[in-house]
């Protein structure tokens, strides 16, 4: 809210005092308003900012602003008592996959043995991630299962809200509770009652890898400041005792403070930004702490690769200055922006939220057959972004008919609650849109009859009823049982305070998204969707490609002969990397097995129109580097319409899409109709993006008068672009090797200046035809034919008839392309 408002008001005039909370947790965009404040307040004198942390490096953030004054308040915590148990050698090397349990079940024989079980006072263990969560949790449940004295409960971001409730609930007398969680509980959640920590010393983080444009979960010690905040869970009702399972040494030897974001996550939004607000070269941006300069260089290649940025000096393009416009992240912007221009909003607002949050789907109930049968319907063969979509259309169904959303929900394993999540970031898009004018398709809102307003108001006040009973449900104490000791526990009949609330819960639930969402809108939208055609799915792709490009994988050549989970694909900078487990096509991979070749006399080169890409939203290494949310997608017209870079041999036959994939044609006459199309259907698009943004930029009058032109051109392209999707001719792609980069170029030889005949003329330079075209740069074939045949190939004329001037003319094949490139752009002024 503060960025958008420093984009219109610089100076933050409204404002006399800010205060910035949580400042430790050094977000991105938080170190991103620290850095514009500190330039800030050299211009305004009477503007006081006060920064606020529980953990904060005093002095960091009093040296950046100019030695400014601290004020210490002490915290009330009660007297901690710290326990360091270093884990031995022998238990700790050697691991593989799995953790060993054996000192947290020590601490607790000791808890059990020195503390009277009357004593009131429960444990929260702090892990690095789930799958160690669930080796300690098997471990500690069956001792608990012995002694009964420990409930032992997870906590984790995969689970239900329900499980996750259920770490708030009392233990019955005589019994412990023992959470075991991971850093959410450091921060994020504050469960009362607990007495006794045992810190692992462990977590994950997610950093990213701009070489191969890559995300890694890894497991790193945490820091000094992590470790007293986990302490400090322990006395916040009475004295505790923490359980450090790491030597004093090792807490010495941590880092001070947790690394901050601007230094491990990819930063194109935040450049993306900081351009749009003027800061033109953002190395020279006073951050608290620099980022290093590659990870800014490579967020501004990407947004080049975006096309947000110009390739020439990096100023806004077109889509890039309608994209920092929206407070979003730059791919689904681009998504966004158009599903407006082709008019597909309805089905894009619901995979861009949907991939914008944690997949619906639980991921422990991903392997049982019964919930495997259940989703079945729902899965599709295009990909995991249109199950998504499938599973949304089928839970508004479900809801339109007043049906039991939850029960619904739970025998396919999936979480309602994130379905609920989608329905809001959906209608925040939705609204971001609106704001901005770029929503184009869609309908003003109706007016409610006298009845409709009256059913309106009921439900505001059954809402406010239930909310009321939901506030007196939740002040009774909810009280575990040792049943509940377990993940997958269903509810016993004798819980009916817990069933209440729930019940409640959900209630309260649907009046929420009745009260905000027309249900039968949204119902008759999902049956749109259902019945979409191959060419509205083909569109569905373009567009999704439209923000997630260059996020492309191949198959591997060998795939047709490897078993279903040893399939590889390969990306530009990372090769094999494999599916996610919880992808829909792990279930049918036969769907993404390349074409096989029909020519016995060359297998490896196989000509079909029926080569696919992936294209996918993150590509995540933890144990193995893995591709997720993935979807098909038509290979060659994807990177004709999206590479940065396209060159060409002398006839088009062989083209390289941006230095890694190359298509080859049997013809030079299709290559050439290709060609041709693509010019269009780009320049097209080009032209599309500018009309819009000037639409933006005027006012309502103007802008309702000028929109019929755009109408046109979009109804137009869309056309173009089906067409050119369902093109069916054959070509063969391949992966192109770093090492073949040398060999592939043609050698860029200059003629001979004193027209000797005993030296033979090899070539011309190679024509730069446009920004990302360029003609006659590559070797005719695998075999480097002579220098002749590529010279003659490239200057031979023949008459064409231009179809945009219609002027006869005789020109090379560079000529016609440079010449129709350049009629399309007179007619586009």
């Amino acid at each position: 809210i503060l960025l958008r408002q420093l984009q219109t008001d610089s100076s933050l005039s409204d404002y006399d005092i800010l205060v910035i909370d949580e400042v430790h947790e050094r977000h991105l965009f938080t170190d991103f308003i620290l850095g514009i404040i500190k330039c800030l307040i050299t211009q305004r004198k009477d503007l006081k900012v006060i920064l606020m942390s529980a953990t904060i490096n005093i002095e960091l953030f009093s040296n950046y602003f100019e030695n400014c004054p601290v004020v210490k308040v002490p915290g009330r915590l009660y007297k901690i008592q710290v326990n360091y148990h270093p884990i031995k050698v022998e238990e700790s090397a050697g691991k593989t996959s799995k953790i060993d349990a054996k000192p947290y079940l020590r601490i607790l024989e000791q808890i059990d043995n020195k503390y009277p079980s009357t004593d009131r006072g429960d444990m929260l263990i702090f892990l690095s991630g789930m799958a160690e969560i669930q080796g300690v949790m098997e471990a500690v449940q069956s001792y608990a299962q012995e002694n009964r004295r420990w409930i032992v409960l997870p906590l984790h971001s995969a689970l239900s809200l329900e499980e996750q409730d259920k770490v708030f609930d009392m233990p019955p007398e005589s019994v412990r509770k023992c959470v075991i969680a991971t850093n959410i509980a450091e921060t994020s959640v504050t469960i009362d009652g607990m007495r006794f920590i045992i810190d692992s010393g462990k977590v994950k983080e997610m950093s990213y890898d701009g070489k191969y444009k890559m995300q890694r979960l890894q497991e790193f010690n945490i820091s000094r400041a992590s470790a007293e905040q986990r302490k400090g869970r322990a006395g916040r009702t009475g004295p505790g005792v923490c359980y450090r399972l790491y030597s004093e040494h090792d807490y010495l030897s941590f880092q001070e403070y947790s690394t901050p974001d601007i230094r491990r996550v990819p930063l194109d939004s935040l450049m993306l930004q900081m351009i749009s607000m003027g800061l033109k070269d953002p190395r020279k941006f006073p951050f608290v702490e620099p980022p290093d300069m590659t990870a800014i260089d490579s967020a501004l290649l990407r947004l080049q690769e975006q096309a947000a940025l110009s390739t020439i000096d990096c100023s806004l393009t077109s889509i890039g200055s309608m994209l920092a416009r929206l407070p979003v992240d730059v791919s689904i912007g681009k998504m966004l922006i158009f599903a407006c221009i082709f008019q597909y909003v309805n089905p894009i607002l619901i995979m861009a939220s949907a991939l914008s949050i944690q997949s619906p789907f639980l991921s422990f109930l991903q392997c049982d057959p019964d919930t495997i049968t259940r989703r079945r319907p729902m899965m599709s063969n295009h990909g995991d972004p249109f199950t998504l979509l499938n599973l949304f259309d089928e839970w508004i169904y479900v809801k339109s008919e007043g049906q039991n959303t939850r029960t619904w929900c739970k025998r396919r394993g999936v979480e309602e609650q994130r379905l609920y999540d989608i329905t809001k970031l959906r209608r925040q898009f939705q609204e971001i849109l609106r704001d901005y004018n770029m929503e184009i398709d869609y309908q003003q809102t109706k007016r409610r009859t006298t009845l409709e307003k009256r059913e309106h108001w009921k439900k505001k006040q059954q809402l406010k009823d239930l909310r009321s009973e939901h506030d007196k449900e939740s002040k009774q104490r909810k009280f575990l049982k040792l049943e509940d000791s377990s993940i997958n526990d269903s509810m016993t009949d004798d819980d009916n305070l817990t069933k209440q609330v729930m019940k409640t819960t959900d209630k309260i639930r649907d009046i929420e998204f009745r009260l905000i969402n027309d249900v039968s809108a949204l119902k008759e939208m999902s049956t749109d969707s259902q019945n979409y055609r191959s060419k509205d799915i083909n569109m569905l792709k373009l567009i999704l490609c439209s923000g997630l490009y260059p996020q492309v994988a191949i198959a591997d050549e060998f795939n047709n002969y490897k078993r279903d989970c040893d399939q590889f694909f390969h990306t530009k900078t990372k090769q094999f990397v494999v599916l996610h487990p919880t992808s829909v096509f792990t279930y049918d991979p036969d769907n993404l097995l390349p074409p096989t070749s029909t020519n016995s006399n060359n297998k490896k080169i196989v000509f079909s129109n029926q080569h696919e890409l992936l294209v996918y939203v993150t590509l995540l290494e933890t144990n193995k580097p893995y591709i997720m949310n993935v979807m098909r997608t038509p290979a060659m017209q994807t990177l004709f319409l999206y590479a940065s870079t396209l060159e060409t041999n002398n006839d088009f036959t062989r083209i390289l899409c941006d230095q890694w994939l190359e298509i080859k044609f049997e013809n030079s006459e299709t290559a050439q109709s290709i060609i041709s199309s693509l010019l269009l259907l780009r320049n097209a698009r080009d032209l599309l993006l500018q009309m819009t943004v000037q639409d933006l930029n005027k006012s309502l009058d103007i802008e309702l008068m000028s929109k019929p032109r755009t109408y046109e051109l979009q109804h137009l392209l869309s056309k173009k672009m089906t067409d050119f999707l369902e093109n069916s001719c054959l070509y063969a792609i391949r992966r192109v090797l770093p090492a073949e980069l040398d060999t592939i170029y043609r050698a860029n030889i200059q003629e001979n200046e004193d027209n000797n005949d005993d030296d033979i003329i090899v070539n011309k330079e190679s024509t730069k035809i446009n920004e990302y075209l360029t003609y006659n740069c590559l070797r005719s074939n695998d075999d480097q034919e002579s220098f002749w045949s590529e010279y003659a190939g490239s200057t031979m004329q023949k008459h064409w008839i231009c179809p945009y001037c219609n002027e006869d003319i005789l020109v090379t094949v560079a000529e016609r392309v440079a010449h129709e490139n350049q009629c399309q752009l007179n007619l586009k002024n």
